[in-house]
């Protein structure tokens, strides 16, 4: 049987994995684990988090803030605008995908962009729920050419 760390390498062999998989991590050991991982295959990475109103244009606002604000302390893009508009386009289309059919709801998830390839993949991956009961997963995925 494959180690586990073996696993990962060979999953980790396309930025649209690399993303989503730092996306599910569900704790900070598992994540720093495979950012290690992604580090040595030569990825560039950051993470963070979203919660609120997916209904509310605040939300937008404070989705751009917090994906490009990440992207450029972790060294995943440089201040250009054809480095930062492909990280938006990858962003707009995992939030679509995350909150697709949504009317109101509010959110909580972990946002993984990954670059490598060429490319620059985003992930959302977290809860959903217009009311406490009816909270569930959710992922939203986007790639974008950089």
């Amino acid at each position: 049987m494959k180690e586990q760390h073996d696993i990962l390498t060979g999953m980790l062999n396309c930025t649209e994995a690399a993303s989503i998989l730092l996306a599910m991590t569900t704790s900070l050991a598992d994540e720093n684990a495979l950012k290690e991982l992604l580090q040595k295959q030569g990825y560039k990475f950051a993470v963070t988090e979203l919660g609120g109103d997916v209904s509310k244009s605040e939300f937008r606002e404070k989705m751009t803030r917090s994906i490009i604000g990440a992207c450029l302390n972790c060294g995943v893009i440089s201040k250009t605008a054809q480095e930062i508009h492909a990280v938006l386009h990858a962003a707009a289309d995992a939030k679509s995908g995350y909150s697709q059919n949504l009317l109101q709801a509010n959110i909580s998830c972990k946002v993984a962009i990954v670059r490598g390839n060429g490319w620059v993949a985003v992930t959302f991956y977290g809860d959903s729920a217009a009311h406490y009961i009816t909270n569930h997963k959710r992922m939203g995925f986007g790639i974008m050419h950089i």
